[in-house]
């Protein structure tokens, strides 16, 4: 069953990649889509080339997609600076992972200045929509007192967010603060836990 369906998977990738009708396309979708067809195959300058021109027309999904390419270098230079603007460009749409992304480069100060508050400001627009990663950081700028007033309770919170997410280190950091917190704190922050509900852009 598995082997059936690779095999239609691949057929359809090479018919998809031999449609002439796809290859001057100039709309944004079809562009996105393939370039993932690209990237799946392996083929990451065509991959970079077509999430370029659906980039460019403004496609959130392609614009973190290049900027995944800029950041480790597949098919494209490594460039973090531009890594950033094309995170940029799909967080001020919504896009979760470009949020997150670009939290983490503010955090680095990779391709951008080092910026904590900027950081933080990614990270929570990424945590509130369910991001575990970015709930972990979140959690870690509580429990430290980085840019937000420490509040273990908070910190707790995002922790056990992200560890009920599957997030390992989102767990190890929840276990290792509850150590430091009365009852009462952790009551808290587990009632805050259970009536949070995760944010659409």
């Amino acid at each position: 069953m598995k082997l059936s369906i690779a095999i239609a998977a691949c057929a359809l990738v090479l018919l998809f990649l031999a449609a002439p009708a796809w290859a001057d396309s100039d709309d944004a979708e079809m562009a996105f889509v393939r370039g993932k067809i690209y990237l799946f195959a392996n083929k990451n300058i065509e991959a970079a080339k077509w999430f370029r021109k659906a980039a460019e027309q403004g496609n959130a999904f392609a614009q973190y997609n290049l900027g995944q390419m800029y950041r480790s270098g597949k098919g494209i230079l490594q460039g973090y600076s531009e890594a950033a603007r094309w995170y940029r460009m799909s967080a001020e749409q919504g896009h979760v992972l470009a949020q997150y992304s670009l939290g983490l480069m503010y955090r680095m100060g990779q391709g951008v200045p080092q910026d904590y508050s900027e950081a933080e400001r990614w990270f929570r627009k990424a945590a509130e929509q369910g991001h575990q990663g970015a709930q972990s950081n979140l959690g870690t700028m509580y429990g430290i007192g980085i840019v937000v007033p420490r509040n273990y309770v908070l910190a707790h919170m995002w922790f056990n967010l992200s560890a009920i997410s599957g997030n390992e280190t989102g767990r190890r950091n929840r276990d290792l603060l509850a150590k430091q917190m009365t009852s009462q704190q952790i009551a808290e922050a587990l009632r805050l836990a259970r009536e949070w509900k995760p944010k659409k852009e």
